[in-house]
């Protein structure tokens, strides 16, 4: 019984977690498209600069919300200060763990299934950052953005011996890239 109602409280954590995460980089998004409606152009480096500041800023102030809602649970029914829980929440969270603060037996799954969503959180953070980061790079500079950019990519043929040039065309470009790498050809009207 105890195992049952584990899991769904973990499940719950969990999904408030990622829900939560969801709400932030989505009103982020909505941040960005209200702070450049026309697009970003050519910021310059002192306004990406400040761009970059905030918005990391405010992705750690996403994570500090994230830590707060494991905290919450761990005050309610682990921990007699709000300090031990988000000290133990924060610590499990940026799986540093917490050697000196231990979870009851029947909660003590809790750090590692908070642990794995952390550095799940972190991850999905970090990625939305660098494609930021990237898109800030390709409006500057494209070619930092893109070094294959005025490249032709090639594949060789079936027997291995001469490089043919891919040609990616609009419609289907996974098809077209199948049949050129497999060496069939293939035209459609």
């Amino acid at each position: 019984m105890y195992f049952l109602h584990q899991s769904y409280v973990t499940i719950t954590l969990v999904m408030l977690t990622v829900l939560l995460q969801s709400a932030g980089l989505a009103a982020l998004i909505h941040w960005i498209k209200a702070q450049f409606p026309k697009g970003i152009h050519r910021l310059g480096l002192f306004r990406s600069f400040v761009l970059v500041v905030r918005f990391t800023s405010l992705l750690v102030c996403l994570h500090m919300l994230e830590i707060l809602l494991w905290a919450l649970f761990y005050r309610w029914r682990c921990f007699p200060t709000w300090e031990a829980a988000f000290y133990f929440s924060a610590a499990n969270y940026s799986t540093v763990g917490a050697g000196d603060l231990f979870l009851k037996q029947i909660w003590r799954a809790m750090g590692p299934v908070e642990s794995v969503t952390g550095v799940l959180m972190c991850g999905f953070s970090a990625s939305f950052l660098f494609a930021v980061v990237t898109r800030l790079i390709a409006v500057e500079d494209p070619s930092l953005a893109d070094p294959g950019v005025g490249a032709t990519p090639c594949a060789t043929d079936r027997a291995g011996q001469q490089p043919v040039p891919l040609r990616l065309e609009p419609e289907d470009s996974r098809v077209a890239v199948a049949s050129q790498v497999s060496g069939e050809v293939t035209r459609t009207a």
